[in-house]
């Protein structure tokens, strides 16, 4: 079967398409054949020398999350049959012809969803749900500020949050206002206009999606002992400086998670948006358009035939 691989680390020159054995699930697995995957930043950012810092051996095959339908069942898998369309998160092999995962962390795909759609939901959707609903307690009526609002994650979470009752500020480039508030934000911060941090007060709770300087400046935001959750930074002083809770989100697979948001989908209150589809032979360009951080909704790869 085909899949990426890389066997050094560094910029996409490393990336490669090659030929490798399709596997055979063990216990609890399930071989998934590939339809479709998301790109994600971690992707690149493995590929730049985190997984070497996440103490990830070379070589190391691509991709964090698929949908697709199922090849092959293991000893002891008797939630899923044979052929059934399912989606979810894997530690690493999702850009190839074949994946394996763990049964308790795949769900059926929604049923309201191509393959393109759902390959956007399983890493980015389960990041949202988790910093918003399990870590930072997000509940009906509170006021949420989302950065990068018009990514992956972000554009997720807008959504989230509004079918949970919450009141939504979105920030993002102007020419992204439409979009998120089609999304269902209340409220919208061009971050290219002026300091954002100044535009919004008294926020509950804010979803750090982007990092670095957005990261420090979006704590002015917050009331006082408002939370912010951050999928990207590393929080040092700042609950105490600021008199707010804070803390770093890790994304762990959870069928749970899943099921949540694909029940959420199946009553069309979220719709995934993708910005770009490509074939599995340009991961290079997939991966080049995630790093430079414009993409309005997801990127996603589609599988060789």
């Amino acid at each position: 079967m085909k899949a990426v691989v890389i066997t050094e680390y560094g910029s996409n020159d490393v990336v490669h398409l090659v030929d490798i054995d399709k596997p055979s699930p063990g216990a609890g697995e399930v071989l998934v054949k590939v339809h479709a995957a998301g790109v994600n930043p971690i992707d690149w950012k493995i590929r730049g020398g985190a997984g070497e810092r996440m103490g990830m051996p070379l070589p190391i095959r691509l991709g964090g999350e698929f949908v697709g339908t199922i090849e092959a069942l293991g000893p002891g898998v008797h939630s899923f049959g044979h052929g059934e369309a399912v989606f979810g998160m894997v530690h690493t092999g999702a850009f190839a012809e074949y994946a394996l995962a763990k049964a308790d962390n795949i769900v059926r795909k929604p049923s309201g969803l191509d393959f393109i759609q759902a390959a956007a939901l399983p890493l980015a959707g389960t990041t949202a749900w988790q910093a918003l609903f399990d870590e930072a307690g997000l509940s009906a009526g509170q006021r949420l500020l989302v950065t990068g609002g018009s990514g992956g994650v972000g554009s997720l979470a807008v959504q989230f949050a509004k079918a949970k009752g919450a009141h939504v500020t979105a920030v993002a480039s102007a020419r992204n206002a439409q979009f998120v508030r089609d999304l269902g934000a209340d409220a919208f911060i061009d971050y290219t206009s002026g300091p954002f941090e100044e535009a919004a007060s008294d926020i509950d709770v804010v979803l750090d999606t982007v990092g670095g300087e957005s990261f420090q400046r979006a704590f002015k935001t917050l009331r006082k002992g408002g939370f912010m959750v951050t999928v990207v930074a590393f929080p040092g002083d700042e609950a105490e400086r600021f008199e707010v809770g804070v803390k770093r989100s890790f994304t762990v697979p959870s069928a749970p998670s899943l099921s949540a948001i694909a029940d959420l989908v199946e009553a069309g209150k979220v719709t995934p948006h993708i910005d770009t589809v490509l074939p599995l032979a340009e991961i290079r360009q997939a991966l080049a358009l995630s790093e430079a951080g414009r993409a309005r909704g997801k990127i996603v790869l589609t599988m060789l035939d």
